[in-house]
């Protein structure tokens, strides 16, 4: 098999798939100057691969189980399948007609604020956990580059992922679960804050609680800075109301009237109110300024 060929009949059955690295490998197509061929009956088996028929020809892009389920034996490339893997690179095997055509590799580098990002996150107390569907060779290395993960969780089925989320909840956890592809919406709908990245699925947007606009973790740690931000500023607010109304309203009733002959004239007591409404509004106000 020609190199160009395998990522051919690949890319067209990809171009049908949301996920990321579909996009990558249809991507990588464009980038050679490479048409895909017409695709028809398109198949797609969350947590292992896709297939469909691309000019007459079955083709199936996945992991080691789906080309076995496809009667594909990929022994003669493993070797190297795990040399890729070993260096954080994610591989799918490619059969066509049955038969082991290759396999492609994708790389899915760190963001240049994923380390900082990770750190800031563990700094705050949070631990985090990885959960991916890659190999465990794959997912180890890439959490040696990141730094800062506290479990790693390798070859998991969508389900697989939903089902740990649901075990730490058990557990009393208060799980926020990231993801930005199909396999991991079951999860984001499970945990108790599903954050999608808005480069992501539509499925995994829908799932989520909250969609970060860019797909980035450093947006991850401002978004859950501002939360706490808020909630503080709800405080202090509903504190200056509870000070404002507590004792202004007992005065304009009278109640120290009979012992020292307070009274608030309405007109003051009118002002205090507006103050009291001035006060919240201003001090809401400040998260604007906040740069986290």
């Amino acid at each position: 098999w020609q190199e160009n060929d395998v990522l051919r009949y690949a890319a067209s059955v990809e171009t049908r798939s949301q996920h990321p690295l579909a996009q990558a490998i249809v991507q990588g197509l464009k980038d050679r100057h490479g048409e895909p061929g017409a695709l028809t009956h398109f198949e797609s088996q969350p947590g292992l691969g896709v297939s469909g028929s691309v000019e007459g020809h079955a083709v199936v892009v996945g992991n080691a189980e789906c080309l076995k389920q496809a009667g594909a034996d990929v022994s003669p490339v493993e070797a190297s399948a795990t040399a890729h893997r070993e260096a954080g690179a994610g591989v799918m095997f490619v059969a066509v007609d049955g038969r082991l055509a290759g396999l492609i590799a994708v790389a899915d580098p760190l963001r240049a604020d994923t380390r900082a990002s990770l750190a800031a996150l563990h700094a705050d107390g949070l631990r985090i956990i990885m959960l991916t569907g890659d190999s465990e060779a794959t997912a180890k290395a890439v959490a040696a580059q990141a730094g800062n993960i506290a479990e790693v969780h390798a070859g998991l089925k969508p389900q697989d992922k939903a089902d740990i989320v649901k075990h730490l909840t058990a557990q009393g956890a208060h799980v926020a679960m990231t993801g930005d592809g199909v396999n991991d919406a079951p999860a984001l709908a499970a945990a108790s804050v599903g954050v999608a990245m808005g480069t992501g699925t539509d499925v995994a947007i829908e799932s989520a609680g909250i969609t970060l606009a860019h797909g980035s973790l450093e947006a991850l740690v401002r978004a859950r800075r501002l939360a706490h931000a808020t909630m503080r500023n709800i405080r202090q607010n509903l504190t200056f109301s509870f000070l404002f109304n507590g004792i202004g309203i007992p005065i304009a009733a009278g109640v120290l009237y009979p012992i020292c002959g307070l009274l608030l004239s309405p007109m003051i007591a009118g002002a205090a109110m507006a103050l009291s409404s001035v006060t919240v509004v201003a001090n809401a106000l400040r998260l604007s300024r906040g740069k986290d």
